[in-house]
């Protein structure tokens, strides 16, 4: 008989693996004990923007037209316990509030909800990011409460997904990371996996311990990558050097490489910040946070480069932010997202506000979640709309479409041409030639 799976939460990384299973052919049970977000899901619609995610959906889920069938939703454990011979958990793990420490209740509540529903042999296997150490602790409690007992396992698969990229990196891997402690449970993921197996995903079997320290070490060697590069966009500007020649350099060497070596306003979301953060916790509690001092350094480079943007666009507007009229383009934190969550391009909008600017934003997609965090900016509906009687535009999130922008046209409706491009994303010749003072972190005024 063919596996069946139940993906226990369904946000960005649920609703995507659940899809994914579905579309490796599996049948697939999504569970949420947000009954409005059922109700979206089994309608095929998200509520997020992820690329390619919404067709997947439709493609699958149980009474669409044309759809296979093989994906539903429900908000009951009981059968949820009762269909699944492998289960996902997939909820979120944020950061505490006023501390660096993960909040691991959704986790705790998740397997605390689902145990007692366990009554034949069954693989329960964690994809959230966690502390290390909470595998463990998490088995042992999965085994007390399961009326299978020991036959009510665990395993622990971290994601590395990438948003903008969520489905193909669900679907074909760049790696596949399993913490398992029998056969068993390795057997049965090989049995998920198949095809990504067979398509040469790397398959890398470990202790529960690594596997919980892949995801954080992935994601905190990542920050220290873009930290870095911002480090140096630092000294840059101090010497009069440009940091995009410089990484275009050390970039060939292949030891370093080219990706996240972009200087900029630095690096947000979800993830990343509080990954890091959390890290740095763990390690405190393990009685080993000296190993990771030097990540409250890259954390604060981070945070630095926020600051620098809004006194870049102060000094850009002469001084002084009241009655000056300030265009952001950019609101989530990366492009092909609406997540909003740490991102600077709001972060610095919302400084500049604060500051008594009069600030409007425009994003592609993160608009609606942008009004919710921070509801007194102005909105526009358009790029050329926000830049209209603008005294400085600001570019903080790098999307094609800003990319794309006829700089001719932008300067018919700003007040002053002045652009800061906290990206490096911009072709500066283009705009200069269009009579735009042009300036960008870490480079040459001229």
């Amino acid at each position: 008989m063919p596996l069946k799976i139940t993906v226990i939460g369904t946000g960005y990384l649920g609703a995507t693996h659940a899809a994914a299973m579905a579309e490796l052919g599996f049948e697939v049970l999504g569970l949420d004990i947000v009954p409005e977000k059922i109700e979206m899901l089994g309608r095929g619609e998200v509520p997020l923007y992820e690329p390619g995610l919404e067709e997947l959906l439709r493609k699958h889920v149980a009474g669409l037209p044309g759809s296979s069938g093989r994906l539903r939703f429900t908000t009951s454990w009981e059968e949820a316990g009762a269909f699944g011979d492998v289960h996902f958990v997939c909820v979120n793990t944020p950061q505490k509030h006023g501390e660096y420490a993960c909040d691991m209740s959704y986790v705790d509540s998740a397997f605390e909800s689902l145990a007692p529903h366990l009554t034949r042999p069954t693989l329960v296997v964690g994809k959230s990011t966690v502390p290390v150490g909470s595998a463990a602790r998490l088995a042992k409690r999965l085994a007390e409460l399961a009326p299978a007992g020991e036959e009510a396992e665990l395993a622990w698969n971290p994601e590395f997904l990438r948003e903008g990229f969520a489905v193909q990196d669900t679907l074909h891997p760049d790696r596949l990371v399993v913490g398992v402690a029998s056969e068993r449970a390795e057997s049965l993921l090989r049995e998920v996996y198949a095809t990504p197996l067979a398509e040469g995903s790397p398959w890398v079997v470990m202790d529960y311990p690594t596997a919980e320290l892949v995801k954080t070490a992935a994601n905190s060697f990542l920050a220290t990558k873009i930290s870095f590069i911002n480090a140096m966009a630092e000294i840059c500007e101090a010497a009069d050097g440009d940091v995009v020649k410089l990484a275009e350099a050390i970039g060939h060497d292949e030891r370093i490489g080219k990706k996240f070596l972009r200087a900029g306003v630095g690096f947000g979301g979800g993830c990343l910040p509080k990954d890091l953060r959390a890290f740095m916790a763990r390690a405190g509690e393990l009685g080993a946070d000296q190993a990771l001092t030097f990540l409250r350094e890259i954390d604060s480079i981070n945070m630095r480069r926020r600051g620098h943007m809004v006194e870049l666009a102060r000094e850009a507007v002469g001084g002084g932010f009241l009655g000056k009229r300030v265009a952001v383009l950019g609101a989530t934190f990366k492009p092909d997202s609406d997540d909003v969550r740490d991102s600077p391009a709001l972060n610095v909008a919302g400084q500049i506000h604060l500051q008594g600017g009069q600030v409007t934003v425009y994003d592609p997609k993160g608009m609606e979640n942008a009004r919710r965090v921070f509801p007194t900016l102005g909105y526009a509906p358009t790029a050329l709309d926000a830049a209209r009687g603008a005294d400085v535009v600001l570019h903080l999130t790098e999307w094609r479409e800003f990319r794309e922008l006829d700089p001719a046209t932008l300067g018919e409706v700003a007040t002053h041409r002045r652009i800061l491009d906290g990206r490096n994303a911009l072709d500066p010749e283009l705009w200069r030639k269009a009579g735009w003072t042009y300036r960008a972190l870490g480079r040459p005024r001229a």
